[in-house]
């Protein structure tokens, strides 16, 4: 099939190579521009190499770019993590419309922390849509879902870079080829189940040790590894890695004070919240690199007793 793809970063650019791999043509390859000062797009370079033919509009909505479009005489675009707003008139134009994938069972999840959250909020499943893409954020008609369970010391490390970044690439293949041969369905989505979650980032990010040990857990590893969860240390963000949960069913029973650094092993370091501890294998220090949660505490002179979130 003759294909326009949109997208950028490591995952544009998986889905760049895997439809070239079994002889797709790519007319064209729309990616963001780069910031200044920012690290090269591995989409663009990577398009650029293959000597595809590659646009950078500052907006998808410009005439330029719908022109560009209609000059491609694609089958069937292709997004790939887009966080461009692409209209209508831009999405319509090849001749079997567009689709695009977003990471989270739609629905659920709307917007552009989608893997975060369920993992905070201690979901045991997510997934990922591939969809028509409207003017509405991720409402279009999902085409075609993939699910993967969520453990419960998965990170989101884990769930998108082991499952949903390869299911993800090989799930826009199999969606792009029911689209061109008319064998797919158009699934409207139910609206009366739908959420929507913002970005989560630094704030979303912050530990507070007076909630249960559950919710601190969720936090760290939906985090992890970005934006990293933090709590303070003497005034100065301490980020949290690595995280693993031990309850304790006994009330009272609950070893050391909220927030206190209650034992540290060769490797970890145990914390104590609502209903039990945190144990802790990585941590990152505001001037410092990520290193064993031991090795900071021995560095920085922080013992059994240490208060966090000071």
């Amino acid at each position: 099939m003759r294909i326009a793809i949109i997208g950028q970063q490591d995952f544009g650019k998986a889905v760049l190579e895997a439809f070239l791999a079994r002889g797709d043509t790519v007319a064209g390859v729309f990616v963001a521009p780069e910031k200044e000062g920012a690290k090269p797009d591995p989409m663009r370079v990577a398009a650029q190499e293959k000597g595809l033919t590659v646009f950078q509009f500052p907006s998808l909505k410009a005439p330029e770019a719908v022109a560009a479009m209609k000059g491609l005489d694609a089958d069937i675009g292709i997004m790939a993590f887009v966080l461009q707003f692409a209209p209508q008139e831009f999405v319509n134009i090849p001749k079997h419309g567009t689709i695009q994938y977003h990471p989270s069972l739609l629905p659920k999840y709307r917007g552009p922390s989608s893997i975060n959250w369920p993992i905070t909020k201690g979901e045991k499943k997510t997934g990922l849509t591939i969809f028509r893409p409207t003017d509405g954020l991720d409402e279009g008609a999902v085409i075609l879902q993939k699910e993967t369970p969520i453990s419960e010391n998965d990170t989101l490390g884990t769930v998108y870079f082991d499952r949903l970044f390869p299911m993800g690439v090989a799930a826009m293949v199999e969606a792009a080829d029911l689209v061109v041969a008319g064998k797919h369905k158009e699934v409207v989505q139910d609206e009366s189940q739908a959420s929507y979650e913002g970005w989560f980032r630094a704030a979303e990010a912050k530990v507070n040790w007076n909630q249960h040990v559950d919710w601190i857990h969720d936090t760290i590893r939906g985090a992890d590894p970005a934006p990293g969860a933090w709590t303070t240390i003497g005034g100065k963000k301490l980020q949290l890695f690595g995280s693993r949960k031990h309850l304790v069913r006994t009330f009272g029973a609950v070893k050391g004070k909220i927030g206190e650094i209650t034992q540290i092993d060769a490797e970890s370091m145990r914390v104590t919240a609502q209903g039990g501890q945190v144990e802790i294998a990585k941590v990152k220090p505001e001037e410092g690199k990520k290193i064993s949660a031991a090795e900071w505490a021995k560095a920085a002179g922080v013992a059994p007793g240490t208060i966090l979130g000071t």
